[in-house]
């Protein structure tokens, strides 16, 4: 045999080595291994054991071998795809002992024969031994399988058992990563308390140190200061004392003209006056010996004299210098001062600055005075390079301003217009649409060569009057039919592609509500359609439309919708726009009149047809390869999206990436959206697109524009938002003395506190404008908070703070909302159409109006007697005239036809009994609450009050 190893036998025979191992073992052959060697020995007596399982050896003439095989084909079908087919293939050989008497080569007479009737003696043994075989492969595959089945829950636990370990030892290094992270953090903690400790030490530490030094320089600044009192005052007081002298000194002469001996007391005089008198008498006898003249003498006293009245700078002057002998007097200059420098002063001395600013050339220099263009933000850079000057001066001037600031630090308007006119120059905002309030590296981002762009018509009209409609038949779809209560609610913004090129369609609200949508649609457009009804003429706000137009100066296309009806009167819509100032061409005007039909589709072409032909004489321009500016028409909260707007690009191109500013609030485009919800990555002029990526929602009627510096944009969007929180606090009403009187005087006002969220800008803003215009003197409606996006569980927790509702218009609450509010009994509406929230709030506040009081006459009473009772009081003995009266009636008393009194009945009695009623005819008892002064023949008109609903 050629099998060597018991994993070579069992892959001969087609069975698992682990049972071959097995049944070995059972064999009587040891074996611990699949890869242990087999000897011939060792394979016959497996072989034995194989059929002794299977039956006895010596009855054993036939062994039947079966195999089984698969395999797979793969095919493709009919339509490409590939088919795997699996073939399994079995295979039977049926091994037969040989006779011995054949092997031995004996042939006998009766061979052939025996050879015939041996398998047929052979069958039921051969039947039996197959059962066998069968039996034992039947074993063979149980045992198999088992080993199978516990081969695969051992691997299943294995793999168990590691995935166990594998979730602990990442818990283990979880909880080591996070017990390192809280450590570390708690480190970090420490050294942050310590490092804040040393610092506070050191600033303490220095602070003490510059407060001693402060102190010390005080204290020697004072011990300086009283020390050159001392000296000065003992300086005063020596000049004053020398200029005694002189003076006496001066008239001392007059006194001794005739003889000279007298002068010697009087120099005797000047002792203690003078120093040294005998040394100034030898200088006199030196200045006589040598000058001829004796007013030198007396010269020269003087300047000695004088040198001790001088001032300090007189007396640094006369310093003697190294390069200086005479000490400043007497030079061939002529020049007393020290600074010119004598020998050797040129370099050493003072002189050199002298000699710099004798010979520095004195060159007037020209101001010139800049007109600087201040925008919203701008930073210290670019503030330096609109002055002409360096960004230090500009710094250097802000610190003396009390602000250290970079060169890089952006300054708002007010600061860089102090700043320019510190400066000496002349200081002009700008705003950010003015091209001054960019650098030349901005500005030329804004400029390109100007194109020819598309239309932006905008479709105004009355409500109900077919702008959609028409819009729908020329766009092809079905918007109308959609809208809820049939009436559009937002502005819509669609483009349409026609064989002479695009046009682009703004679809405004035609409700009265909408009248600020309705002027964001005449300012951004090039053409407006007025659309009449020629069944229902001018209506108001087709009036409303045409004065929006006008305002706007842009060219009246005018579409008389529903003209296949049988009661269409296009002359009276023609009269009566004529009188509006809308004059058709035929008449002589500028208009064009186009009746269509948005049904058949009649005068649609010709529509189309003149709206290219106003934008042609228009001839629209506007740069492609530039940075994109436009305006925000319609903007909304998303849920899933966030902050998404509808834009208009007016010019330039935007694209995916871009950042862009949109009033105040910026951000970068991270999709962009068409009218059919498809992407598009750029927009050029006139394409309106749904843009995402906003910080926040912007308000409609916000103009965009892209900005190159991210940076930029949002400081310019912060600083709108706070000058825009700023006006908005300026405009709340205070609490000034004229609106306390006016409250007093109106007395007690109710208030409807409302919160109104809505599903896009436009549509919160119609409706907010909507429901105050509700308000009356006696219910005010007053609006607590106004925004887009669904209703969350803060907008829930303000209605409950304030005691209002909420109203939600095209939005929904979402769970916790809706559980709070049921907790909480807020009451929440929801409406998708705008006349049904106005007309439910008008009906609540109806019911808040304080009721209607009626007084209605039930009837009369004659009194006959007066009665008067200790306990009870008067009564009034009466005859009822007409009518009825009942026991809560009120009455007036009627004297001589004058009212005397009115007040209420306390009792009523008839014949000792107390009654609710009495009729006329009958007599009875009236006790009068609260007035006894009744007589006879007075009357009584008794009546109820009745109070009555009212309505706004």
């Amino acid at each position: 045999m050629s099998t060597n190893t018991v994993t070579e036998l069992a892959a001969e025979i087609k069975q698992a080595p682990e049972l071959v191992l097995q049944q070995l073992k059972e064999a009587g052959v040891e074996k611990s291994s699949v890869n242990d060697l087999l000897s011939d020995a060792d394979k016959q007596r497996f072989l034995a054991h194989l059929q002794t399982v299977a039956g006895h050896a010596d009855d054993r003439r036939k062994i039947t071998l079966t195999k089984r095989s698969t395999s797979a084909i793969k095919q493709s079908d009919a339509t490409g795809k590939a088919r795997t087919i699996n073939v399994v293939t079995r295979k039977k050989r049926t091994f037969i002992k040989r006779d011995e008497a054949l092997e031995a080569g004996a042939v006998e007479p009766d061979a052939d024969n025996a050879e015939i009737e041996a398998p047929e003696q052979a069958d039921p043994e051969l039947v039996r031994r197959e059962e066998e075989a069968l039996r034992s492969a039947e074993q063979l595959r149980q045992q198999e399988d088992a080993l199978a089945k516990e081969r695969i829950d051992r691997t299943e636990r294995e793999e168990r058992e590691r995935k166990e370990r594998e979730a602990e030892e990442r818990a283990a290094e979880y909880a080591r990563q996070e017990a390192q992270k809280k450590a570390r953090e708690v480190a970090e903690k420490k050294q942050i308390i310590q490092e804040q400790k040393d610092g506070a030490a050191q600033r303490l530490k220095e602070q003490e140190e510059a407060r001693r030094k402060a102190e010390e320089e005080s204290k020697a600044r004072a011990a300086e200061e009283a020390k050159r009192a001392t000296d000065l005052e003992a300086r005063r007081r020596k000049a004053e004392a020398e200029a005694a002298a002189i003076r006496s000194m001066m008239s001392a002469p007059r006194k001794v003209l005739v003889a000279k001996k007298p002068e010697e007391p009087a120099a005797d005089a000047k002792k203690g006056t003078l120093s040294k008198p005998d040394a100034k008498d030898k200088k006199k006898s030196d200045a006589s010996a040598t000058n001829a003249a004796g007013a030198k003498v007396k010269e020269v006293k003087s300047s000695d004299l004088s040198s001790s009245w001088t001032s300090d700078d007189g007396r640094r002057k006369e310093m003697k210098t190294r390069g200086d002998t005479t000490a400043g007097v007497g030079r061939s200059t002529g020049n007393s001062n020290w600074k010119a420098g004598g020998k050797g002063g040129g370099k050493r001395g003072g002189d050199r600055r002298g000699d710099q600013r004798r010979h520095e050339p004195q060159q007037v220099v020209e101001a010139r005075v800049l007109d600087v263009h201040v925008p919203e933000t701008i930073t210290v850079a670019e503030l330096a390079h609109k002055m002409a000057i360096k960004a230090s001066e500009v710094i250097k001037s802000l610190m003396k301003m009390g602000q250290m600031v970079t060169i890089n630090q952006p300054l708002d308007q007010d600061t860089a217009m102090i700043v320019v006119e510190e400066m000496g120059h002349k200081a002009i905002p700008a705003t950010l649409d003015d091209p001054e309030a960019f650098t030349e590296v901005e500005s030329t981002q804004y400029q390109a060569e100007q194109v020819t762009r598309a239309p932006v018509v905008t479709v105004m009209g009355h409500v109900d009057h077919g702008k959609t409609s028409l819009l729908d038949y020329i766009r092809r779809t079905k918007i109308a039919s959609g809208e809820a209560g049939g009436i559009t609610q937002h502005i819509g913004a669609y483009h349409v592609q026609t064989p002479r090129g695009i046009v682009s369609f703004l679809d405004t609200p035609g409700h009265e509500a909408f009248t600020a949508m309705r002027a964001r649609g005449a300012q951004a457009t090039d053409i407006v359609i007025l659309v009449v009804a020629s069944d229902d003429g001018v209506m108001p706000q087709t009036k409303e439309a045409i004065k929006h137009a006008k305002a706007a100066n842009v060219p009246i296309v005018v579409a008389i919708t529903k003209a296949d009806k049988p009661d269409a009167n296009p002359e009276k819509v023609k009269g009566e726009l004529v009188n509006e100032s809308v004059v058709p061409e035929e008449y002589g005007g500028d208009s064009p009149f186009i009746a269509v039909s948005s049904k058949t589709g009649m005068g649609i072409d010709e529509l189309l047809e003149q709206v290219l032909l106003q934008a042609e004489v228009l001839e629209l321009k506007a740069p492609v390869d530039a940075m994109a500016k436009g305006l925000v028409i319609e903007a909304q909260l998303d849920k899933g999206r966030g902050p998404v707007a509808t834009v208009l690009v007016q010019s330039g191109t935007l694209k995916v990436g871009d950042i862009v500013l949109a009033g105040q609030t910026y951000g970068r485009v991270r999709a962009m959206l068409d009218e059919n919800g498809a992407r598009v990555e750029s927009a050029g002029p006139s394409i309106p697109v749904e843009i995402q990526g906003l910080t926040e929602v912007p308000q409609a009627g916000d103009d965009f524009m892209v900005m190159s510096d991210e940076r930029r944009a949002r400081e310019i969007a912060t600083y709108r938002a706070g000058r825009f929180r700023n006006t908005k606090l300026a405009k709340q009403q205070a609490a000034k003395l004229e609106n306390m009187f006016a409250d007093l005087t109106a007395g007690e006002v109710k208030t409807l506190p409302i919160l109104i969220k809505a599903d896009v800008q436009g549509s919160q803003e119609a409706l907010s404008q909507s429901l105050l215009k509700l308000s009356t003197d006696e219910v005010k409606v007053q609006v607590v908070y106004s925004g887009v996006g669904g209703i969350s569980e803060s907008d829930v927790n303000l209605a409950i703070a304030s005691g209002g509702i909420v109203i939600g218009f095209n939005v929904r609450a979402d769970a916790g909302a809706r559980k709070l509010a049921d907790s909480n009994d807020v009451d929440i509406r929801y409406y998708g159409i705008i006349y049904d929230a106005v007309d439910e709030l008008k009906t609540a506040m109806s019911g808040m109006l304080a009721p209607e009081r009626r007084e209605e006459v039930i009837g009369s009473a004659e009194i006959r007697t007066v009665f008067v009772a200790s306990k009870i009081g008067t009564v009034a003995g009466s005859y009822i005239t007409s009518g009825f009266v009942t026991r809560n009636s009120h009455f007036r008393l009627l004297r001589d036809n004058v009212v005397v009194y009115t007040g209420e009945v306390e009792s009523l009695r008839r014949l000792k009994d107390d009654v609710k009623e009495v009729r006329e005819g009958f007599e009875c008892g009236i006790k009068l609450r609260n007035y006894n002064d009744i007589k006879e023949g007075d009357q009584l008109e008794f009546f109820e009050i009745k109070e009555i609903a009212r309505t706004l």
